[in-house]
């Protein structure tokens, strides 16, 4: 049976699951990556060294997110969403950062498994130093849909 999520299903969804798509465009491109994220009921928060991804979500802030879980092919939810990116300021991002890290800490479970810029993400959070870049996506419009047999 293919259905729609209500609501509840929606934020259900993108508060348990741990990593998005992020789709942007800019300059005739689109780009989809996905990120791991924390999600507050209104935004997504994330954080990414500078490169590809922030040079198009700062042409055009204006994004689609996709979250999913997929138990198997006939059994999965999946929601999409539209929103603008921001990236964050000084205490914002501090902030963004904490929710991070106190999100993804069960998640770290060696040296390893934590991406460069995430290394610098655990250090900088309560410092001025210069770090990853926060940023989150203010949601503005979200649909799910889901297949179950």
């Amino acid at each position: 049976m293919l259905g729609e999520l209500s609501s509840d299903e929606i934020e259900a969804l993108l508060r348990t699951e741990w990593v998005a798509r992020l789709g942007c465009h800019a300059d005739g491109f689109t780009y989809v990556v996905p990120i791991t994220y924390a999600y507050d009921g209104q935004a997504i928060y994330g954080h990414s060294a500078e490169g590809l991804k922030l040079r198009m979500l700062r042409a055009n802030p204006q994004v689609c997110v996709e979250v999913e879980t997929v138990e198997n092919l006939a059994n999965w939810r999946s929601v999409i969403a539209w929103g603008r990116f921001e990236e964050l300021g000084e205490e914002a991002a501090r902030k963004a950062l904490q929710r991070l890290i106190v999100r993804f800490e069960s998640k770290m479970t060696s040296e390893t498994a934590i991406p460069s810029h995430g290394r610098a993400m655990q250090h900088q959070a309560g410092s001025a130093a210069k770090g990853p870049v926060v940023y989150r996506v203010v949601l503005d419009r979200k649909t799910g849909r889901f297949e179950r047999r």
